[in-house]
């Protein structure tokens, strides 16, 4: 039981280091800053931070949410992301194991944190995001070769649909981003539990953003990749138990 607790704390910890660089990839994509030679700084006064002002939520909760230099509020967000991508590593590993895939889908789940934040303020997905899943997708097969066909079939099951879908209407039903995203997921999930994920992202789209209409008066335009997301991440941890589950009712 104790190796277990160790284990998962390390992975923990690994997961909310890796939550500070996604950080800043949901500040600097959108603004096309660089991610890798621009050194983290105050958003308000430039102030280049130090080590420890990086620790993850730890320099947070040191510094009550405040810049060091110029005590400017720093966006909860920080914090938020960081812990959330710790929890995901840590459900991700306790549900599938130590094993490739499990890896895979801690980078997946990284990834679609990201783009969802992203998406939900720009309406954009970034292209560069949908490849990096992409190439999760081609690991994916590689390590699974037997099962290539698969994984293929899953690139276009349900992306060639919303690509009809999204030239009929003039990008009016669907965003070109949502379609890429929905490609390179199917490359690692397979046709399975991509169109599962699909399913799951419409229904959690349409319940929730139903919702916030009537909540907080939000427009009847939505950002589909939040929601795609969170039907791929279910579909990827617990997709096979509830196509077995479904299956059954008939059987």
């Amino acid at each position: 039981m104790l190796p277990d607790i160790i284990l998962y704390i390390i992975i923990f910890l690994f997961g909310i280091v890796i939550g500070s660089f996604l950080n800043v990839c949901i500040f600097r994509i959108p603004e096309k800053e660089d991610i890798v030679k621009t050194g983290s700084h105050c958003m308000s006064c430039g102030y280049r931070l130090k080590w420890y002002d990086m620790i993850p939520v730890i320099s947070f909760l040191a510094l009550r949410g405040k810049c060091r230099k110029c005590g400017a509020k720093l966006s909860v967000q920080y914090p938020l992301i960081e812990a959330a991508n710790g929890i995901l590593y840590v459900l991700i590993v306790w549900t599938g194991g130590l094993n490739i895939e499990s890896l895979l889908y801690c980078l997946l789940a990284s990834a679609l944190l990201v783009l969802s934040v992203i998406d939900f303020r720009t309406y954009e997905i970034p292209f560069g995001i949908n490849l990096f899943i992409l190439a999760l997708g081609l690991i994916r097969v590689v390590t699974d070769y037997r099962n290539y066909l698969t994984y293929l079939i899953g690139l276009l099951s349900v992306s060639a649909f919303l690509a009809i879908l999204y030239y009929a209407t003039g990008g009016r039903a669907i965003g070109g981003g949502d379609v890429k995203l929905m490609a390179a997921c199917g490359l690692l999930l397979g046709w399975k539990l991509i169109i599962l994920a699909f399913l799951l992202g419409c229904i959690l789209g349409a319940v929730i953003h139903v919702i916030r209409m009537k909540v907080s008066g939000e427009g009847r335009t939505l950002a589909m990749g939040p929601y795609l997301s969170m039907g791929v991440f279910v579909a990827a941890l617990w997709g096979d138990q509830m196509l077995t589950w479904y299956l059954g009712q008939f059987l």
